[in-house]
């Protein structure tokens, strides 16, 4: 079954509310939803309804500007924004947009713009990563990074469509990628919505896909990237790095500009949420494991830039040596797009 352009719209601005499609239903049931209030902005992302670091980055936006003309005192509206720019710590373009929304004299005119700009600098990073998809590649990639997981065209998944749509003809190999089956859910589902032909696999097959299936190249998203290039992405990305490393397939980040920390020197300084047990020891309803099993469920892990092939930006592929070339995307002018 195909669906509109609306009715994935990954976020947008309803004039009383913030709309969004609930992802957590994806990929049997697309049910949009309103957020009209504090508690609901910060439950749609820290619950995934609304997921993926650039979604996440403008529905903050338009929240913010939502809750400046519901919420009267000034105090009331600060805690409420403290609340939106902390619902989601590790990926930057949240506290990114919230800040740029509230140093603007108008609000709702600075989310609208921020969104437009993600639009353009997806069209932007998938021109820009299309010389890197070779005819007919193999490509494995985690988690979902199309335009579910940015309000715009997608990053990663972006770069794959796009690639398709020029007749590269790419075979996409899509890891599950636990504990909630983005991929699965998600990425299968934009792939076949868009008409690339894709196999989902276990995250766990990832190696011998490559070592028996012919991937040529790994291509990911990120929710925050250091001066150096060490990536946060989601969990078993820095995995997928090191295998391809291994098997010499290049690994490439697609991201936009916002994505990039540039007042972090490295990976350590980035914070890494852990989610609730729950997520492993259960399936869906179903529990799998002893009720009192021990847990470690981090959301993300951090790649090492030496393992990152190129980064593929709205300004072009940033390659090694990133400790210059990172802090040269830096300088370069913000992304504008007029109205």
């Amino acid at each position: 079954m195909s669906f509109s352009e609306s009715d994935l719209a990954a976020v947008s601005w309803d004039g009383d509310a913030v709309g969004y499609v609930d992802q957590r239903l994806l990929p049997h049931e697309v049910r949009r939803e309103r957020a009209r209030t504090v508690d609901e902005i910060e439950a749609a992302i820290q619950t995934l309804a609304v997921r993926g670091a650039p979604a996440i980055g403008v529905f903050g936006a338009y929240g913010v500007a939502l809750l400046r003309d519901a919420l009267a005192s000034d105090d009331a509206f600060a805690q409420a924004a403290a609340r939106v720019r902390n619902a989601r710590p590790t990926a930057v373009n949240l506290a990114w947009a919230v800040d740029r929304v509230l140093g603007s004299s108008d609000m709702l005119a600075e989310a609208k713009a921020i969104h437009r700009e993600q639009i353009a600098m997806d069209a932007a990073i998938a021109d820009a990563g299309l010389e890197l998809i070779p005819k007919n590649a193999k490509i494995l990639t985690h988690c979902n990074t199309g335009p579910i997981a940015t309000a715009g065209g997608g990053t990663a998944l972006g770069v794959i469509i796009h690639a398709a749509r020029a007749g590269k003809k790419p075979h996409v190999f899509v890891d599950e990628t636990r504990p909630l089956l983005q991929g699965g859910r998600l990425t299968y589902f934009e792939l076949a919505q868009a008409g690339v032909e894709a196999t989902l696999q276990v995250d766990g097959a990832a190696a011998i896909a490559m070592q028996r299936k012919g991937i040529d190249l790994v291509i990911v998203g990120a929710d925050r990237i250091a001066r150096n290039g060490d990536t946060a992405n989601k969990i078993g990305t820095y995995g997928l790095a090191v295998l391809a490393a291994h098997h010499g397939i290049p690994f490439f980040v697609a991201a936009p500009r916002t994505t990039f920390d540039f007042s972090i020197a490295d990976g350590s300084a980035i914070h890494i949420e852990e989610r609730k047990a729950e997520e492993v020891t259960s399936f869906g309803p179903t529990a799998v494991a002893m009720k009192d099993a021990r847990v470690y469920n981090p959301a993300f892990d951090v790649t090492p830039g030496h393992l990152v092939t190129a980064f593929i930006t709205e300004y072009g592929v940033i390659r090694p040596p990133y400790a210059e070339s990172i802090p040269a995307l830096a300088d370069r002018p913000a992304w504008r797009v007029l109205a």
